[in-house]
């Protein structure tokens, strides 16, 4: 299907968690449909959600065009997944239908990018897919818009946390975001000098990270940050460590409708245990969802801009079933299947050439 030079109707909606640069990227969509296209644009509130009640705002490149600066979502978000829910497929057909959509550009990472994948495969439902996520997880592209975000404010808490570390000769453990992958706790914690930087992707020992705090200390450095994702967990082979599980990170409580376990806590049982087995006073900060307020940076307000711009040209050319993604700095093409069937985990090389030579 190639439009040519005919308006559209296109729908647009944002799901799974907020971060910065959605709005940035929903400007984009708009602004340039609109004006480009002559498109009609209207948002769906609430993720999927928002298809399942047909529940919409109408968009304009009126009342976009400052939304680049703005973080969060002004559609709303949620983690509604169509395919837990009685005809859900049915029901989000019947809603494209009625507002009588030529596309469908779905805002999100793989939970989101997922069901959009099936409603394109099952379904035949027209979709384009926008990479977003802070955990910078999703296959098929090098960055995802949010994560520059997400590190800064990590880093910069990083960097306020050591003062405070040092005056007190403390060890402070640094709870960042991350359920299968650890760009977060990777990146913030080489860019903040932490002493240990402790991700899914490799499960910890803790009598290991206890050693190197303790060589650390007899060494004359007093005073510790230990960066760890949420979903970190300790080896099988920790003694009496209780850390983590089949899923990597602590339960926080509850489920979603994707199946995830809620994490949150491990910072805490961490801290505890260091405290416990060195005696070095610890403490802990959990960043949670500070990570995904306030402003996207300047990086994130581009990316997103050129994921929006590349997204609606792809409804345009009929490109279907693919998510814009960045390669070697160029916008390109994948597709959906492939961008949301595996998580993209944190590289070894990146690990342990570069990280593990400064931790310590």
């Amino acid at each position: 299907m190639s439009s040519g030079d005919r308006g559209l109707n296109v729908g647009v909606l944002t799901g799974g968690g907020d971060c910065p640069g959605l709005n940035a990227a929903i400007r984009a969509i708009v602004v340039k449909g609109e004006r480009r296209y002559g498109d009609e644009v209207v948002g769906f509130l609430d993720g999927w959600r928002g298809l399942l009640e047909d529940s919409t705002m109408a968009l304009a490149s009126a009342t976009s065009s400052e939304l680049v600066t703005v973080g969060g979502t002004i559609l709303g978000t949620s983690r509604t997944n169509p395919f837990s829910v009685d005809r859900g497929m049915d029901r989000i057909s019947q809603t494209v239908s009625s507002h009588s959509l030529d596309a469908l550009i779905a805002i999100g990472g793989e939970d989101t990018l997922g069901v959009a994948a099936r409603l394109w495969e099952e379904g035949g439902i027209p979709i384009v897919g926008v990479p977003k996520t802070i955990d910078n997880d999703l296959s098929g592209t090098e960055m995802t818009f949010g994560f520059d975000t997400a590190v800064q404010i990590a880093t910069e808490a990083i960097d306020r946390l050591r003062t405070t570390a040092e005056s007190h000769h403390r060890v402070i453990v640094c709870e960042v975001m991350g359920r299968n992958a650890g760009w977060i706790a990777t990146y913030a914690g080489i860019a903040g000098g932490a002493a240990e930087i402790l991700v899914p992707e490799e499960p910890f020992e803790i009598d290991e990270v206890c050693d190197r705090l303790r060589k650390r200390h007899n060494g004359g450095k007093f005073s510790s940050v230990v960066v760890i994702a949420e979903g970190a967990s300790a080896r099988s082979d920790s003694p009496g460590l209780a850390l983590g599980g089949s899923q990597g990170g602590t339960p926080a409580g509850g489920m979603d409708e994707f199946g995830h376990i809620r994490l949150g806590g491990i910072g805490s049982l961490l801290a505890e245990e260091i405290e416990r087995r060195t005696g070095f006073e610890s403490r802990v900060t959990i960043l949670g969802h500070i990570q995904r307020g306030g402003t996207p940076t300047a990086y994130d307000r581009v990316l997103a801009t050129r994921y929006g711009v590349a997204a609606i040209d792809s409804v345009h050319t009929g490109a279907f079933g693919t998510m814009v993604a960045l390669q070697a700095g160029k916008i390109v093409r994948v597709s959906l299947a492939e961008a949301s069937g595996n998580a993209k985990t944190v590289d070894p090389e990146l690990l342990h050439d570069v990280a593990e030579v400064f931790l310590g």
